[in-house]
């Protein structure tokens, strides 16, 4: 999380925010009916254990087991995740938790220190680091200890043991039920109430769209391969209608959503970041405008927080730390809305990027592969950028659904600093079938450009940095795929003069993106060699393991930029700013400075949009001296090595890539 404007704010202690690992629940989207599915050499006896477990727990505790299969799937998809919590301490396929033992054992991570409004007409903002933490767990975060109370079952075994785990959750549905005083029912409409309480969620907004989620879930029906490769199976109900009314027995509050700008079918919650003038000429944490009139949102930001849900919404309060548009969290999905839309957040760490995009920050840690993010704050999150898209035009593609960790440094000088979050764990395969914009080839075999797509349960490849030591990150499915400057795993890795200006190699550290591509970017294709593919990146060749069984990118159809013919290479930017000619005599013209890269002739590169120069002139407190500085120069967005970056139209021709 965290990014913006040369003539402003002093500067003020500022907070960094960054924090440890610990949740799990939901709210309410089309299901995709299939996961992605380990190999199926698993024996059937094992898929027939995890089924039986929830029958078996449905009955001792007289829930319907279509409504435990239902909880189940919107908390986990029925992984277990070998016993590793959630981004918010919730273990197995019910996600209880126990975030107290989560936050012991988590380790502590940090990303670069970029400045996150990232605008050189202004000092840089660099927050510090200095997290308040829960003095006290509220009751979302503690599940498991109740579960052991209600089932007898150890600790231990209710976080490492998958059976065990669902009987945990089942007992907390009936105690639910219970406390709503209602009498166990064979009939899954008859446990609407219980559902909504179970999500722990203190709102009716909150704990009706969780339950929603999950009846939605039942009445699809689900089936799909577990990452223990476990088979299970949830029969659709497709006319189950519950009981609504049964959430003005749970006595929870009402959340203050008016004034939020999010689709009806999630819960939204008005927590507004504070915009307020401070010290000597000071101000915080965002700044005014008027979007879409003044100026388009082109882009959406995915970030994760590096932080606790409460310590973030500290965070965003402070008027001398930063802000962004949305927080979500991962215990039910929740959302929580801190600036309007029509204003501009300081979150990318890209003055550019900030004025034309809306930040979305979720609970979660890059650097804990096993800290897992909840299938509630996907679909929560999928639902926000379906609405967000719809209404300014944002195209779902992931030129235009950016992660944080894809956003260009605007100068040289910012690049080693950029953040790299939500990381290689975030599941972007899933996310964009979310979305309704599945990845999937759109042309053949020996296409010219490629979208890569591996299998995000069974690629697993090696990180270091999630802990002190350099010692290797635990294995875990990525969305990302690691690059080679030959077709052999033994080979350098690509090498990004942007973040070692010496050329030194890259690394296979966790926050290291020198070296690697990820889900849904597309890339023009430079060479095939056997199961090897070689794409274009950073100016140079760069090779990744394709093999025909187990592809780890399709074939893709679409336009590419190279340099003019009588070019031998063209300027790379950070940013589309408008020519100096372009600004009137009270806004200072900023530089059009070129990355350190070159896009050279015969490389190609995915054009991702055709846009003008445009700058927001935004630097003191007082609105009426900000300007929309718009150019006649035109750029291309193209996807240039892990992140995007800018070309000049006059310095390239665009072609079909055929």
């Amino acid at each position: 999380m965290r990014g913006s404007p040369t003539d402003r704010r002093p500067t003020t202690r500022r907070r960094r925010l960054r924090g440890t690992a610990v949740a799990a629940a939901p709210a309410v989207l089309m299901l995709p009916l299939l996961g992605a599915a380990p190999p199926e050499s698993q024996s059937s006896s094992a898929s027939a254990r995890l089924q039986g477990a929830f029958a078996a727990a449905a009955a001792e505790y007289q829930v319907p087991r279509s409504v435990l299969l239902g909880v189940s799937y919107l908390q986990s998809r029925w992984d277990a995740h070998g016993g590793s919590p959630s981004v918010t301490g919730g273990y197995g396929p019910m996600h209880l938790t126990d975030a107290r033992t989560a936050l012991a054992e988590a380790p502590h991570h940090s990303e670069g220190a970029e400045d996150p409004r990232g605008d050189d007409s202004r000092p840089p903002l660099r927050p510090e680091a200095d997290l308040p933490e829960y003095a006290e767990l509220p009751p979302r975060l503690r599940t498991l200890p109740q579960a052991a109370e209600l089932t007898g079952l150890p600790t231990e075994s209710l976080r490492t043991d998958a059976e065990a785990n669902v009987a945990g959750g089942a007992a907390l549905l009936a105690a639910a039920q219970r406390e709503l005083g209602r009498e166990p029912s064979a009939d899954p409409a008859d446990w609407y109430g219980a559902v909504a309480r179970f999500s722990g969620a203190d709102d009716r907004a909150t704990a009706a769209a969780y339950a929603n989620e999950v009846f939605a879930v039942i009445r699809d029906g689900a089936h799909r391969v577990t990452d223990a490769g476990q088979r299970v199976t949830l029969p659709a109900e497709p006319r189950l209608a519950p009981d609504t009314g049964q959430l003005t027995l749970a006595g929870l509050r009402g959340a203050a959503a008016a004034g939020t700008e999010c689709p009806r079918t999630v819960s939204c919650e008005w927590i507004p970041a504070p915009y307020e003038e401070f010290g000597a000429k000071d101000y915080g944490n965002h700044d005014l405008a008027d979007r879409p009139a003044s100026q388009s949102i082109r882009y959406i930001v995915v970030h994760d927080t590096e932080a606790t849900w409460d310590t973030t919404l500290k965070l965003v309060q402070d008027p001398t730390y930063v802000s962004w548009h949305y927080s979500l969290r991962s215990t039910d999905g929740h959302i929580a809305q801190h600036v309007k839309n029509k204003d501009v957040a300081w979150h990318a760490g890209n003055w550019y990027v900030n004025a034309k995009s809306i930040g979305l920050e979720h609970e979660g840690f890059l650097a804990s592969p096993d800290a897992w993010y909840t299938e509630a704050m996907y679909r929560t999150s999928a639902r926000l950028v379906k609405y967000l898209a719809a209404k300014y035009r944002v195209p779902l593609d992931r030129q235009h659904i950016l992660g944080h960790d894809t956003v260009p440094g605007p100068t040289t000088a910012t690049i080693p600093g950029m953040h790299t979050d939500p990381g290689p764990y975030w599941d972007w395969r899933h996310y964009f079938e979310l979305l309704g914009r599945p990845f999937g080839p759109t042309a053949g075999q020996n296409s010219r450009l490629v979208t890569i797509l591996p299998d995000y349960a069974d690629n697993r490849p090696e990180f270091t940095g999630c802990v002190s030591g350099g010692q290797p990150c635990a294995v875990h499915g990525s969305s990302a795929v690691r690059l080679y400057s030959e077709p052999d795993t033994a080979a350098p890795l690509i090498k990004d003069i942007g973040l070692r200006p010496d050329g030194s190699p890259s690394t296979i550290d966790v926050n290291d993106l020198g070296s690697r591509v990820s889900t849904g970017q597309q890339y023009a294709v430079a060479e095939r060699r056997g199961a090897w593919t070689a794409i274009w990146y950073l100016g140079q060749k760069a090779w990744f393991h394709n093999p025909a069984a187990q592809p780890t990118a399709v074939g893709a159809t679409g336009l590419v930029v190279t340099p003019r013919k009588d070019l031998a290479e063209v300027p790379v930017y950070g940013r589309a700013y408008p020519e100096k000619e372009a600004y009137p005599t009270d806004v200072p013209a900023q530089a059009v400075s070129p990355l350190p890269y070159k896009l050279l002739k015969g490389q190609r590169y995915v054009v991702g949009d055709r846009l003008k120069g445009e700058y927001y002139y935004a630097v003191s407190f007082d609105t009426s001296g900000h300007r929309v500085v718009r150019g006649d120069d035109v750029y291309y967005e193209i996807q240039f090595g892990h992140r995007v970056a800018f070309v000049r139209a006059a310095d390239v021709r665009v072609l079909p890539a055929i």
